[in-house]
């Protein structure tokens, strides 16, 4: 499996960001994490942060690209962005996977690390 591509600046990201109202957002389309408020570098050391973009990125493999993105837009209007159950999945990834991605330095504490968008 090849390492995702990092896209700093994005625009999707970008109009993500100002639909959730937060000051930083990172998203996953096909195999490729797009960045908005955030650098590569704070992204990538927020371990926390990039097993919840990696369960995105298995979700997209698992579900092929259209058909997850269509399930998950489904889902987002159904529910909403919070109750989402991709996002939700994807949430507890981040707590139980963030040691894979820790390059071997101790997990910083969940507080100290990107919150994302909360419950609206």
């Amino acid at each position: 499996m090849e390492a995702p591509r990092i896209i700093e600046n994005s625009p999707f990201a970008r109009i993500a960001r100002l639909v959730l109202r937060t000051r930083s957002v990172a998203m996953v389309l096909g195999q490729s994490i797009h960045l908005s408020g955030a650098t590569r570098e704070q992204f990538l050391r927020d371990p926390y942060w990039v097993a919840h973009e990696m369960c995105h990125i298995r979700q997209f493999r698992e579900h092929g690209t259209i058909s997850f993105l269509w399930k998950y837009l489904l889902e987002s209007a159904r529910v909403g962005y919070y109750h989402n159950r991709y996002e939700a999945e994807a949430r507890v990834a981040g707590r139980l996977d963030a040691g894979l991605y820790a390059n071997g330095r101790p997990l910083p504490a969940p507080e100290d690390c990107h919150q994302g968008a909360g419950p609206a």
